[in-house]
């Protein structure tokens, strides 16, 4: 599973420079500021610092600039439109296509070193900088206040661009999106005179850079400027408490880890299993769904794996959560003839942020450094037809190719609470789905790049056939996940929907993205091969 200003507010005053122990900004005290440093090819860390997760693309930068403040991201931008540098951005380095580390880029601003999470009583929001990984968001918030935001599984993904496409997780169905609790957020830009600074966008209609926060709220990353930070706070709550300005997690998750053998799923069993799942997500999308407190992932890893994988969490502390639990499993698995299996595989009670550790231990690929990948990915607002899931059943038995890291992931982050939210109302568009689908390969060797990636065309190719090779968006499917960007959407080899691949991402938000684009990044500085075009 992959993943990525308040009314009046004032321009920050530079604040930078060795032995300034922190800086005041907003009303918080935030992390301690270092020098800025810049990695130059020479320096043993520039191989470390020019390549993301996907070991596929791997930056040729001029340099890397290592930055701790907003002060630093606004001069290290201000340097690269002076000098008519190409730059990109890195927060926790999970972008899964080239639109950081490429050979056009000559400038990367590395953001690991705002990584604080605090809490800002004069904005009563959490601010979490824009190069904080989850992993600590997620046990700061926790520990310290006993909220948390409904974000995804993998530890080591950057908030950054988590947020600005949405953030989806376990909790989501619960509790909405990532953006759906963005209070405000502090982006650095450039003007059309090639000034950059840093603006304080908020939620509130009234805030003069209000197009900003919406656009910054599932817009993608790298769009408009940098996010140094964000605030959150959940809609509608208000006071001095922290503890009641974001959502709390359940006290105690049942987890529930599912192995069905390969050996026991036929062509008609396999594809029953993947329409019961779209059928009972289909069923339970609602946001009033007294179900939304149960999600799942089921992992159909390629046969050499030997196994297909149910992965379920559901709020302990919500009324018929162990029935609810059981009940979904037995709608999953009817016709099956897996009973035994399933009953053989208890769930366990874990108190909510003991799951969020085992599970991200769980699924190795998530820390592995060595990795190359491809993915692409699809929202569906009913399930699979039995067709797309005989197509996804062959290119998992295949013979000829025998990866096991090759999968399609079905994730029942969408829906319930997500959908409450207007579909105009944030950038992120796809309010109205049932749940999505990650369809992705991972390998070391690059000599098996052609076999990977051709099994995962094949693959997607042959369940969106019927539309031209991608999900339009219509009765069933709903376009395709920003956050995880697919090199060949823009390419009409693969692409034959006769859908732009702007509209596959964001539907009709995107003529005003385009709008903000231009307000905010004139000179397109912040740009990549899918970033929202000036109009």
């Amino acid at each position: 599973m992959t993943r990525r200003g308040l009314l009046g507010a004032a321009p920050l005053a530079a604040v930078a420079g060795a032995g300034i122990s922190g800086y005041e900004a907003g009303g918080q005290t935030c992390a301690p500021v270092t020098a800025a440093v810049n990695i130059f090819p020479d320096d043993p860390r520039y191989q470390e610092l020019t390549v993301g997760y996907n070991q596929r693309w791997v930056g040729t930068p001029d340099y890397v600039r290592l930055v701790s403040s907003t002060d630093q991201v606004v001069r290290a931008v201000q340097e690269a439109v002076d000098r008519g540098k190409r730059l990109s951005v890195v927060s926790g380095g999970h972008c899964l296509a080239p639109f950081v580390f490429n050979s056009e880029v000559d400038v990367v601003i590395d953001l690991s070193g705002l990584g604080g999470v605090s809490f800002d009583p004069r904005r009563q929001a959490f601010a979490v900088e824009g190069g904080a990984r989850l992993s600590a968001v997620y046990e700061t918030l926790f520990k310290k206040w006993g909220v948390t935001l409904p974000g995804g599984m993998c530890p080591t993904v950057g908030i950054g661009g988590h947020a600005t496409g949405g953030g989806y997780g376990f909790l989501s169905r619960q509790f909405g999106a990532v953006i759906d609790h963005l209070e405000a957020v502090e982006i650095v830009v450039v003007d059309r005179s090639g000034t950059a600074r840093a603006v304080v966008a908020g939620r509130n209609p009234a805030d003069p850079h209000h197009d900003l926060w919406w656009a910054s709220a599932g817009g993608g990353g790298g769009n408009f400027g940098i996010v140094t930070r964000f605030w959150f706070r959940t809609p509608g709550t208000s006071g001095a408490d922290p503890g009641r300005l974001l959502v709390k997690p359940p006290k105690d998750v049942l987890l529930s880890a599912v192995g069905i053998p390969w050996s026991a799923l036929d062509e008609a069993k396999f594809t029953r299993l993947v329409t019961n799942w779209g059928r009972w997500y289909e069923q339970h999308a609602a946001p009033t769904s007294p179900a939304r407190v149960l999600s799942g992932v089921a992992s159909l890893a390629h046969r050499s794996a030997q196994n297909v994988f149910l992965l379920t969490q559901v709020d302990a502390t919500a009324p018929g959560a162990q029935q609810l639990l059981g009940d979904y499993l037995g709608a999953l698995t009817e016709g099956l003839g897996v009973d035994a299996v399933v009953a053989a595989q208890p769930a366990q009670k874990l108190p909510w942020l003991h799951a969020v550790r085992l599970i991200a231990a769980s699924i190795p690929s998530f820390i592995n450094p060595t990795l190359r990948g491809a993915s692409k990915s699809a929202y569906l607002r009913t399930g699979y037809t039995q067709a797309q899931a005989a197509a996804m059943y062959r290119a998992l038995t295949r013979t000829d190719f025998a990866n096991p890291a090759g999968a399609v992931t079905l994730a029942g982050f969408s829906g319930g609470a997500v959908n409450a939210v207007p579909a105009n109302r944030t950038a992120l568009v796809h309010r109205g789905a049932a749940f999505w689908t990650l369809f992705e390969t991972q390998w070391q060797d690059p000599a098996a790049d052609a076999a990977n990636i051709g099994w995962l065309r094949e693959l997607y190719g042959s369940v969106w056939s019927a539309t031209g090779g991608y999900p339009a968006p219509n009765s069933q499917a709903d376009g395709c996940y920003i956050n995880n960007p697919d090199p060949d959407i823009t390419d009409p080899a693969f692409n034959r929907s006769g859908v732009p691949w702007q509209t596959l991402y964001y539907k009709d938000n995107y003529p005003r993205l385009q709008r903000i684009k231009a307000a905010y990044d004139p000179r397109d500085v912040f740009r990549h091969a899918q970033s929202i075009a000036l109009p």
